[in-house]
């Protein structure tokens, strides 16, 4: 390290704790530069040589946005892998990269907004790719691997600061910014919360993001978790992040706060610390929190917490001591990094079904067919590809281009026109160009298409169009030199995009049937398409001219070229699954686990054609296939840029397969709980919770080789059980096996998980080859939320230990007693109910209890019964009144469980108790009620109310209503 000299102030000395160099430099700001500092893009302080700063670089699996950056496998690939080491190097790797980077563009951020640890709850949410998995241990353990490898090893400054994202309960694109999420107290603590706890107590987290929607009727951005839980998890200080465009969502889309000084005021307190907002113009935002300065919602102490947060972040970068203090190089783009990219892509393959077609002959025939088949798609958060591998790449390269045959399916059309010409694409006087963000954006939302080519034409030929359906009738048409139709900002149609993609996707189309032809919709603009004399465009409102009616001229299907390249071939290897940007993404759910029917069509004609067909789904998320008549089934996520040749190999049989689903497959829609429903439990939701027959389980994946589980032992002290079991290769491969280890409570007195994981380990076994597995369970993982007494609780009693392969194939069982906590009645006389604190429910929203702290519970639609129940309420010696805190118009009917109703208390007109000004006026009803001993307590509630508590007089008097 670098010594200070005498005219160094002490925030500059490295010898000094970060602490007291952050109070130094604190009290040499001034409040306006300190309110500067609240917004994303911080200016520099020229007089004290402080650089500007920026938080947030998009990380997720590789260095987005600015550039070309190795890309790695998406973030549900790696899950995949069920593999910490792996990820931990994949975040080296990254973090590298990005040091790298900024060294030549000081544009590039260390402050990385990665990894996402939001649980997969929800196969049709659009994120599905950004995550790891529906299983908060496995979410946790991944996520922890990286974030140890964006952190760096240095014991003192760190590589990159990684944030996670996006807290709390968020897993639905549709209306993100004004849904709201309700979360029961055990599914908050033992899911939604578990996988942020586990990750912040590992220590390599620098912060997280608050997510876009709110739980329980309260922004996240504005929630009491974030001090409550998030900050009482570790002694660091945790910057928090905004999203984008959030704080301003608290006033303009949520109606939350009446004033953005308001807003602005509440987001700061409850914790979050750097704004991001209106791009990179600050003025809003610093404008906002000198309005709440000036109106007493806001103190400079509360700004100075915020800021000594981003500045924590800045010490451990490194930024204040000079380049002699932190003396790691960044690498990019090295033959090591390009390695484990292959090594990731490879890891991440799940092979679902194998009846002996794979591996197939080193010298057969391969026809590689789909609209997938020569493609390497990026996502959203994707970097900017420098190497590319696509599946008839790797084939072609594994097996001899000689030997592998392509049929893409794509449909080839003509679009004619009501004239008689057809839709014709100039040439182009140069290359496509370089691919969308090549040159880095810190907005690529703001990336415009090119207005460099000619629009499209009319002539008496037409040019041949590769029309590929994506599913719900959404379309992409493809010139024949590669470049996609897409709109640019002047409205004109030219074939001129690399991919589809871009914030608002421009290119893709809907085919609508009008009259005896087809209106083409361009979805991008919701405009039609029309003909002029200077050109193909989309019409404008005022354009006087009428939306081109076409006829589609159909020149082959693409089951007519899928059936021909299968009928030739030793083996058939469609190629299925998802574009990204298309149909799933952010901003956007899916409505379907199914695939487009274009794919199931091009699935029919190559297995009719080729019984020996594998089906290889590339996607983002589960689909629901049939593999009955399929003799190999294998999934992985896009796997980056050398998924190609991952992929191949894996097929080769030069990589036996290991992957593992991170999430459940279910068969069918109708498996699915409503996207907004978040109970895990009450809903019957994820491998922990469902009850039917999944189409593929959680944790499922297959080899080319055996594996025999043996001698499970299991040990139980004081503070663990230790369980260890013996797994050998049986086959005649050298293959990677993932050993899962699962717990169940036997005999639970509430609803438990069927099983959870409770650990697993990936080991590499050569044939014949035995590893001994240990695994030590601290009693605390046996506990569960009690939601009567708002506190962990274990049972006693048995507890089973499963050891196989996957949730659902169990090769070792063995059975432990635990001591534990029994099961006490609630003390409602002496504390009374929090109404959220329910044990069953139908029919309820939980919705804040005020603006700032507290849930409560309503009916979840205005014309529904909500229903409540409590049980084993202790109502001691006797009870002869309810009282019930609630706000708004309504009734609240109470009864013992499978009883009549005993009380009926009422917020209404026509009742001694009218009806609250507003959700959050509280007023106390009071009725007569006679219980005693324990029973079961059921509230039924009707109308537009709020209810918080629920209390009871007897012969000791009225239960607390408060505190």
């Amino acid at each position: 390290m670098s010594t200070s000299t005498p005219s160094a102030p002490p925030f500059r000395d490295p010898h000094l704790p970060f602490g007291k160099r952050i109070d130094d430099l604190m009290a040499r700001l001034t409040l306006d530069e300190k309110i500067g500092f609240l917004h994303q893009f911080t200016p520099a302080v020229e007089r004290l040589g402080i650089a500007a700063f920026r938080t947030g670089q998009e990380a997720l699996h590789g260095v987005a946005w600015m550039g070309p950056a190795t890309v790695f496998p998406q973030a549900v690939g790696l899950g995949a892998t069920w593999n910490e080491d792996l990820v931990r190097r994949v975040g080296e790797a990254v973090s590298r990269e990005a040091r790298a980077m900024r060294a030549r563009d000081d544009r590039v951020g260390l402050n990385v907004w990665a990894p996402t640890v939001n649980l997969l709850r929800h196969p049709l949410w659009g994120r599905n790719e950004e995550g790891y998995s529906e299983d908060p241990k496995l979410t946790s353990a991944i996520a922890t691997a990286y974030t140890r490898g964006l952190r760096g090893d240095h014991p003192v400054y760190w590589r990159t600061a990684p944030v996670l994202k996006h807290w709390l309960a968020h897993n639905n694109e549709t209306d993100r910014d004004t849904s709201s999420s309700s979360v029961r107290p055990r599914v908050l603590h033992e899911y939604d919360l578990r996988a942020f706890r586990e990750t912040v107590e590992a220590g390599a987290v620098a912060g997280v993001m608050p997510a876009y929607n709110l739980v329980n009727g309260r922004p996240n951005h504005v929630s009491p978790y974030l001090r409550e839980h998030l900050r009482a998890w570790t002694h660091q200080e945790l910057l928090v992040c905004s999203d984008a465009g959030a704080p301003s969502n608290l006033v303009d889309s949520e109606h939350y706060f009446d004033t953005h000084e308001e807003a602005t005021a509440a987001a700061l307190r409850a914790g979050v610390d750097s704004f991001t907002d209106h791009g990179t113009d600050s003025s809003k935002i610093t404008a906002r929190v000198r309005g709440a300065l000036a109106q007493g919602l806001l103190t400079e102490a509360d700004i100075d917490t915020a800021v000594r947060r981003q500045l924590s972040v800045r010490f451990r970068l490194g930024e204040f001591d000079g380049p002699g203090a932190y003396e790691e190089d960044g690498a990019f783009d090295t033959p090591e990094h390009r390695a484990l990219a292959r090594e990731a892509a490879e890891q991440a393959v799940v092979l679902l079904k194998n009846d002996g077609l794979l591996p197939p002959a080193p010298d057969a025939r391969i026809a590689v067919v789909g609209p997938l088949a020569d493609e390497c798609k990026l996502d959203w958060y994707s970097g900017t590809l420098i190497h590319r591998s696509t599946p008839l790449d790797g084939l072609s390269e594994r097996f001899g281009a000689e030997r592998v045959v392509l049929a893409e399916g794509a449909d080839r059309v003509r679009l004619k026109t009501s004239a008689g010409t057809f839709l014709h694409v100039p040439a182009a006087q140069d290359d496509p160009g370089a691919a969308r963000g090549a040159e880095g954006a810190l907005d690529p939302a703001l990336l415009s298409g090119r207005t460099d080519l000619p629009p499209l034409t009319t002539d008496a030929t037409g040019t041949e169009l590769a029309l590929v359906d994506w599913g719900e009738d959404v379309l992409t048409l493809r010139a024949p030199d590669g470049r996609y139709l897409s709109v640019a900002d002047d409205g004109y149609v030219r074939a001129s995009a690399d991919q589809p993609g871009g914030w608002v996707v421009q290119e893709t189309f809907r085919l609508e049937p009008h009259e005896d032809g087809h209106l083409l919709r361009h979805l991008g603009t919701g405009r039609h398409v029309c003909v002029g004399a200077d050109g193909v465009k989309v019409a404008e409102a005022q354009d006087p001219e009428v939306p081109e009616v076409f006829e589609v001229v159909v020149a082959e299907r693409g089951e007519e070229a899928v059936t021909r390249a299968a009928a030739g071939a030793d083996v058939v290897v469609v190629v299925a699954g998802n574009d990204p940007h298309i149909n799933g993404r952010e901003t956007e759910d899916r409505t379907t686990l199914r695939l487009p029917a274009h794919q199931e069509r091009l699935l029919r004609a190559a297995r009719t054609a080729n019984p020996r067909t594998a089906l290889v789904l590339v996607s983002a998320y589960p689909y629901a296939v049939d593999p009955a008549a399929l003799p190999a089934v294998l999934w992985t996520a896009h796997g980056g840029q050398a998924a190609g040749t991952a992929l191949a190999r894996v097929l080769a049989g030069d990589v036996s397969p290991a992957g593992r689903l991170p999430q459940t497959w279910y068969a069918d829609d109708a498996d699915l709980p409503d996207l907004l429903d978040y109970d895990v439990i009450g809903g019957r939701q994820t491998y922990l919770y469902f009850d039917g027959t999944p189409l593929f389980p959680f944790g499922h994946g297959l080899s080319y080789t055996t594996f025999s589980y043996t001698d499970l032992r299991a040990r139980a002290d004081d503070t663990a059980v230790r369980v260890s079991f013996t797994v050998t290769n049986t086959g005649t491969v050298t293959a990677d096996e993932v050993a899962q280890l699962y717990t169940r409570a036997a005999d639970p007195s509430v609803p438990r998980p069927r099983r959870e994981l409770a650990a697993h380990r990936r080991v590499t076994l050569a044939p014949g080859e035995s590893a001994d597995l240990s695994f030590t369970l601290p009693l605390s993982s046996f506990a569960f939320w009690d939601a009567a007494h708002g506190r962990w609780r274990r049972e006693p009693g048995p507890y089973e230990l499963l050891a196989g392969a996957s949730s659902e194939d169990v090769r070792l069982r063995e059975t432990v007693v635990l001591d534990g906590e029994p099961a006490a009645p609630r003390p409602v006389v002496a504390h009374g109910l929090e109404a959220a604190s329910f044990d069953e429910h139908s029919g309820i929203a939980l919705v804040d209890r005020t603006k700032v702290s507290g849930d409560a519970v309503t009916p979840a639609t205005d014309d529904t019964t909500g229903e409540l129940l409590y049980r084993h309420c202790d109502f001691g010696p006797g009870v002869t009144r309810v009282t019930v805190e609630a706000a708004g118009e309504g009734t609240v009917e109470v009864s013992l469980a499978g009883g009549p109703p005993l009380a009926t208390l009422s917020l209404s007109p026509d009742t001694p108790s009218t009806p609250t000004s507003g959700p959050y006026d509280y007023t106390t009803l009071d009725a007569a009620f006679t219980a005693e001993g324990v029973h079961d307590l059921r509230l039924a509630l009707r109308g537009r109310l709020r209810v918080a508590r629920v209390g009871f007089a007897g012969l000791s008097g009225l239960s607390r209503l408060s505190g």
